[in-house]
């Protein structure tokens, strides 16, 4: 289906969830090298109140389809959108994931488009080793790049990428070979010492971020944080494990995410 044939309206079923929560996690954030601090403001009271009129703007919402073969993903255009959000979700994982779409609904929310889609096939799905194939995601992403700058709706919009798990990887990679195209990156639970060497190539500003109970992953986000070159900030969410299902660790991440794209990609939004 063509992103310009068609057209639906409906709640941001997320950040009413976000507003709805009573736990607040504070976040520590460790810099290393050149990193950038990131800088985030206490939410103030009466934050979800400010996002309400927000929840019912209308935005367009599509079923695509990504050449070459075709990957099916979901594309959401919020009214004046500014800059887009590709997502490259984890092993295990698809553009149904209830935590990415969690993160993308609040994106929308701040007038940001996103695209969730599946990095593989269901054949290749069924090969575990294609998990870890990252110069096989990298492709997929460079592909989706391609496939939206080829979109009237969504064209010449700054574009970020959300990474999970090995995802986070690709995403890292795909940074890397755009630079001129990719002007932010966070991580969520990833792997980026899977990205390799390439990872000292990234330019574009990178936030990493990570449970603060999730062993093993901090110990290989710190390492990804000294590698990288450009902007750069790691969040270590107290008490959250891998997938973040703790009460407020979702929460965390989707406002520092959020505001890392909107001072990255929006340069204007303070």
């Amino acid at each position: 289906m063509s992103p310009t044939t068609c057209r639906s309206t409906f709640l941001v079923v997320a950040v009413v969830d976000f507003c709805q929560s009573k736990t607040t996690v504070p976040a520590q954030t460790a810099n290393l090298g050149r990193a950038e601090p990131l800088r985030l403001n206490a939410i103030p009271r009466g934050w979800c109140n400010t996002l309400a009129p927000m929840e019912q703007q209308p935005r367009e919402t599509h079923d695509v389809s990504i050449p070459p073969i075709g990957l099916p993903g979901i594309l959401d255009i919020p009214r004046e959108a500014n800059a887009i959000v590709v997502f490259a979700h984890g092993s295990g994982s698809s553009r149904l994931s209830p935590r990415n779409t969690a993160v993308a609904r609040a994106l929308n929310a701040r007038q940001i488009a996103t695209l969730l889609f599946d990095l593989l096939t269901p054949a290749e799905e069924s090969n575990r080793a294609n998990v870890f194939d990252i110069p096989l995601l990298v492709r997929r992403l460079l592909d989706v790049v391609d496939w939206l700058d080829g979109q009237p709706s969504v064209s010449g919009l700054p574009i970020g990428l959300f990474g999970a798990s090995t995802g986070a990887a690709a995403a890292l990679a795909a940074a890397a070979k755009l630079p001129h195209r990719v002007k932010a990156v966070v991580v969520r639970g990833g792997r980026p010492d899977l990205a390799g060497d390439v990872i000292e190539q990234v330019r574009a500003p990178t936030l990493l971020m990570v449970g603060g109970v999730d062993f093993g992953v901090i110990e290989l986000n710190k390492q990804a944080l000294a590698r990288l070159q450009g902007p750069k900030a790691l969040k270590i969410i107290p008490g959250a494990s891998h997938l973040f299902p703790e009460p407020g660790a979702l929460e965390a991440v989707i406002e520092y995410a959020a505001t890392w794209f909107e001072k990255n990609l929006r340069p204007s939004v303070r």
